[in-house]
């Protein structure tokens, strides 16, 4: 396929989420006609990672989140922030938080089981999450009723800068608080 690295580009920055290798192969090669492979892909992807890299561009190519993505350099974000203020200035409130940090933990999950979590509905919060895109539907529960199940999304990942869940803080050990003892004798 001519110009291959260009394409591979152009699909690259036409998305708003990272592209992964096997998305960008399956394009690529149906256009082609014929198979291209991951490792020629991958080849493309470096050489534009590289060129990216240089001074003279304002953006820069990333791996985040399992795929490549075209991203603003950190010494823009001044800027762009300042344009976007407005916008990004909706904060998430506390029960959102608990609530994205439940799924983000233990996706896929229901709304059901992050209720039995947090002991309070969670629907607004939910919404909320999925209508700023940290969550995603993931299908459904094979539990009575089919409750959907949630995930958090590769814009939650690419938010937060990690590549996958497993690059989040792990849970401390937090120690179990001993049984109820109020009101038991004790044997002394």
């Amino acid at each position: 396929m001519e110009q291959l690295k260009s394409h591979i580009e152009a699909l690259v920055f036409a998305t708003d989420q990272p592209l992964t290798i096997n998305e960008i192969q399956a394009t690529v090669s149906k256009i082609a006609g014929v198979e291209i492979s991951k490792f020629e892909i991958e080849g493309h992807l470096n050489d534009l990672v590289r060129k990216y890299s240089s001074d003279e561009y304002a953006f820069q190519v990333v791996q985040i989140a399992e795929g490549y993505q075209f991203l603003s350099k950190n010494e823009f974000t001044a800027t762009i922030s300042e344009m976007l203020k407005s916008k990004l200035n909706k904060r998430l409130s506390t029960s959102q938080l608990e609530v994205l940090s439940i799924i983000a933990y233990k996706q896929p999950i229901s709304k059901p089981e992050i209720e039995s979590i947090r002991g309070v509905n969670c629907d607004y919060s939910i919404q909320k999450l999925l209508e700023k895109d940290l969550i995603v539907i993931k299908g459904r529960s094979e539990h009575v009723g089919k409750p959907i199940l949630y995930n958090v999304s590769n814009f939650f990942m690419n938010y937060f800068g990690i590549n996958s869940v497993k690059d989040l803080p792990k849970l401390k050990d937090i120690e179990q608080p001993e049984e109820n003892t109020v009101g038991v004798l004790s044997e002394n």
